[in-house]
């Protein structure tokens, strides 16, 4: 999977679409900082997601985002979405191939060199490790370092992905540890200080290369 270096931000949808939420969105795609975007949506149905997904398609689609869709193949597949992330306790990579075919899988490895490996051995597109920091988005149940990183980063050319709880304060920490991609949520979507479009536009691809 080709990623841009400068699109490093994997953005998240917060966990309830708000009245505002596709005009923020729009404004956030339109800084070009943004390569992929995940639908996660626990509390909504279905259907709901099916009709809020094609909406956010429409807007990644005219970004030049990659819309991919958390933990469902199924879903993805019906919504002809670029991909799909997968969470240890999901579908396997490899009957989630039988219902996607040659689209985006991602997998979580949570701080583990071992399902890494299982990961890139079952042709994951890309492989995302987390919490490296706390956060309120979600529950952390497994802590990341920065090790883990620069470990895997030597075993395999598979896209790392760096997730839990990164915001202005500590995102250039992970850019120069070999993290390609930024998984990004409640500092956007959640965040007291800034708007959504002010909190990108505060991350800065340029930091990259001061390694």
């Amino acid at each position: 999977m080709r990623i841009n270096k400068k699109k490093f931000i994997y953005l998240i949808s917060p966990n309830k679409i708000y009245p505002k939420f596709y005009d923020d969105l729009k404004e956030v795609l339109k800084t070009g900082k943004v390569g992929f975007f995940q639908l996660r949506l626990k509390k909504y149905s279905f259907p709901q997601k099916i009709a809020i997904g094609k909406i956010i398609q429409k807007i990644c689609k005219k970004n030049g985002v990659k819309f991919l869709v958390n933990d469902d193949p199924i879903l993805s597949k019906k919504l002809n979405a670029d991909g799909c992330h997968l969470g240890q306790k999901d579908m396997s990579i490899k009957n989630a191939r039988k219902i996607m075919g040659n689209k985006i899988i991602g997998v979580t490895c949570h701080n583990s060199v071992r399902l890494a490996k299982a990961a890139v051995k079952d042709k994951a597109s890309y492989i995302a490790f987390g919490a490296f920091f706390s956060t309120k988005t979600k529950k952390v149940k497994f802590k990341a370092t920065i090790k883990i990183l620069n470990k895997v980063k030597k075993l395999t050319k598979t896209p790392l992905v760096a997730i839990g709880g990164i915001n202005f304060n500590n995102y250039k920490k992970l850019l120069l540890n070999n993290a390609n991609l930024l998984a990004i949520s409640g500092y956007v979507w959640n965040n007291k200080k800034y708007k959504p479009i002010e909190s990108i536009k505060k991350l800065k691809w340029k930091l990259m290369q001061e390694k």
